[in-house]
């Protein structure tokens, strides 16, 4: 590995090209789109961004992406039944709901409603559970795009120092299994952690993912270390990661960018996972 940026981008791009060219082969065969729902609940403008992004990017792979808009007022029952709906829904391959939900609204409810078979961001307990037992026919989305990332730039992970700056469903605990999966040694952190700098700077590789500006420091990383910023925050109007890019650029091996790294991946992957879903489905 000698490229010092690693570019999600470019890697997303490489990953849709593949994808795009797979549907064209399936549809010729069984004459079935490939079909994407999102439900998206709510007037959140950050949520509503993410939703366009991801279908545009369906649309370039000729995945038929259907948005589903909610009220903020939507009730736990209500939402679950319109779930149900596109789980029985044969022109539906995959299911997501765009997060954050309204606070009366019980994730685990969420994740447990949509059909295991339908699940692209892989939050179900059912494909949780495989994911615990090194099962990765299909896994959450971010996570996935990571480790792709990383093995695409042929960085090492076997026997590997991995710290994640993140405890969370979404990032942390799921990455944290395939790291392991790839007989890394991990070990979790979080914004409450105390001596954060005590851990952040033992690691070989370094993702971060806490949501709070130009958090890693110079100071707070060891030489060469390769650093995954999955952090997203907007400062006057510019689009920057958790950790202070200018700062540690010259003392790491290898580094994501904010934004062209992490995002593109998690978006690539999840077209990704909506194929793996349609072909189990359909194929």
């Amino acid at each position: 590995m000698d490229q010092k940026i690693l570019d999600g981008k470019k890697v997303a791009d490489f990953i849709e090209i593949q994808i795009k060219s797979e549907i064209e082969s399936l549809i010729k065969s069984n004459s079935v789109i490939p079909g994407l729902a999102t439900i998206l609940v709510g007037e959140n403008p950050a949520s509503k961004i993410y939703v366009n992004i991801k279908q545009k990017a369906c649309a370039q792979v000729g995945i038929n992406s259907k948005i589903i808009t909610l009220p903020e007022t939507i009730s736990e029952d209500d939402l679950l039944s319109r779930i149900e709906e596109l789980n029985v829904n044969p022109s539906i391959h995959g299911i997501l709901v765009q997060l954050p939900l309204p606070a009366n609204i019980k994730l685990i409810k969420v994740f447990s409603a949509i059909d295991p078979q339908k699940d692209v961001d892989c939050f179900h307990p059912e494909n949780f559970g495989k994911l615990l037992i090194g099962n990765e026919d299909l896994v959450p989305c971010t996570p996935k795009g990571i480790i792709y990332l990383l093995e695409y730039y042929k960085i090492p992970i076997s026997g590997q120092d991995v710290v994640i700056v993140n405890h969370s469903t979404l990032l942390g605990k799921p990455l944290s299994l395939m790291f392991l999966n790839r007989d890394a040694t991990v070990s979790i952190a979080h914004i409450k952690t105390k001596n954060l700098k005590n851990i952040t700077r033992i690691a070989d590789i370094l993702v971060v993912g806490a949501g709070v500006p130009n958090l890693i420091k110079n100071d707070m990383i060891k030489d060469n270390v390769v650093i995954i910023d999955a952090g997203i925050s907007r400062i006057a109007g510019k689009i920057v990661g958790d950790v202070d890019f200018e700062n540690v650029i010259n003392k790491v091996r290898a580094i994501t960018p904010v934004p062209g790294g992490v995002g593109p991946m998690t978006v690539a992957c999840l077209l990704q996972n909506t194929l793996i879903t349609y072909k189990n489905l359909c194929c």
